[in-house]
């Protein structure tokens, strides 16, 4: 029993932790672009993206780790059926805002970034700031769908909430493995294949793009400033394709584990899922001229005033 205590302590304080990072990190995303959206009463795409990524991962932890902590703490209270369906609902919802509007700001750099003859994606190109907001709504749409079938599935009687110890997505509860439950793991399961070919796909594009301009620039004996910008797309998405890879893996192995109610699979599951918010953001950052320059400029400042504090 004491060593069932310590390992669930242990799990919440690194959960935790990671949590409230990832949470600060994106409320920093969704601040600087927010107040910058009522200043200029303008967002150009990129932004738009960021600000509803950063939003989305915000609550995403935040809901993940409230029903964590009320899964370890105070379980009696995810006894009430509607509580768990609404948890369920909401962080399905936000994690698949999460993995869709990521494969949305990748198809943004790759169309927007890399220079092909073809006359389809010159269109692309052409159209894609007013495409945005049709593939922002598009990833809204998905989300909720299939927040609609987790809800639908926490309901269902197969489902022992009395035995709920663990986060994730559909697997809020023990579940018995029935004709019942197939069907989500195959929509979920597609859901997250999707938007990872989706990811492949923009960073194999860029990666040739590059390749073709780099080539090119050899042959001319010249320099161009777009090199510039393909490289810093292709670092952000290369970046991303990695950590996209590793969440991938770790999502397949929670529908693997559902069932598993404590494993040092399941906890390393969880912890990489709470990694992934925070530190996919913070490359964000960085690759941003602006929220770069706000983040150097509140750092300098905060060591000034400790510095003279001192």
């Amino acid at each position: 029993q004491s060593n069932v205590t310590s390992y669930g302590a242990t799990a919440l304080a690194i959960i935790t932790l990671e949590a409230f990072a990832g949470v600060w990190i994106n409320a920093f995303i969704v601040c600087v672009l927010g107040i910058g959206w009522v200043k200029k009463k303008t967002l150009n795409s990129n932004e738009k993206i960021l600000l509803l990524l950063g939003f989305s991962r915000f609550w995403y932890l935040c809901i993940s780790w409230a029903y964590s902590f009320l899964a370890r703490i105070y379980p009696n209270y995810l006894y009430v059926h509607i509580i768990l369906q609404l948890a369920v609902f909401f962080q399905t919802f936000f994690n698949y805002s999460n993995l869709w509007v990521s494969a949305c700001l990748c198809v943004f750099y790759c169309i927007k970034i890399a220079n092909f003859r073809n006359s389809f994606f010159i269109y692309l190109k052409v159209k894609i700031d007013r495409m945005v907001p049709l593939l922002l709504l598009g990833s809204g749409i998905l989300a909720f769908a299939m927040g609609i079938v987790a809800y639908d599935v926490a309901d269902k009687p197969h489902c022992n909430n009395h035995n709920s110890t663990r986060q994730g997505n559909f697997g809020k509860a023990r579940i018995r493995m029935d004709k019942h439950f197939f069907p989500s793991f195959f929509l979920a399961g597609f859901g997250y294949a999707a938007s990872f070919m989706t990811v492949i796909f923009s960073a194999v594009f860029l990666l040739f793009s590059l390749w073709r301009h780099k080539r090119k620039m050899q042959t001319n004996s010249m320099k161009d400033l777009s090199m510039d910008a393909h490289v810093r797309a292709m670092k952000s998405i290369l970046s991303f394709l990695v950590m996209y890879s590793i969440n991938f893996v770790c999502l397949v192995l929670e529908m693997v584990y559902v069932t598993e109610k404590r494993s040092h699979m399941t906890f390393l599951i969880v912890v990489f899922q709470y990694t992934f918010p925070g530190v996919h953001s913070l490359i964000l950052i960085f690759s941003n001229p602006k929220l770069e320059k706000t983040l150097l400029k509140i750092l300098s400042l905060e060591r000034i005033v400790k510095c003279k504090f001192c």
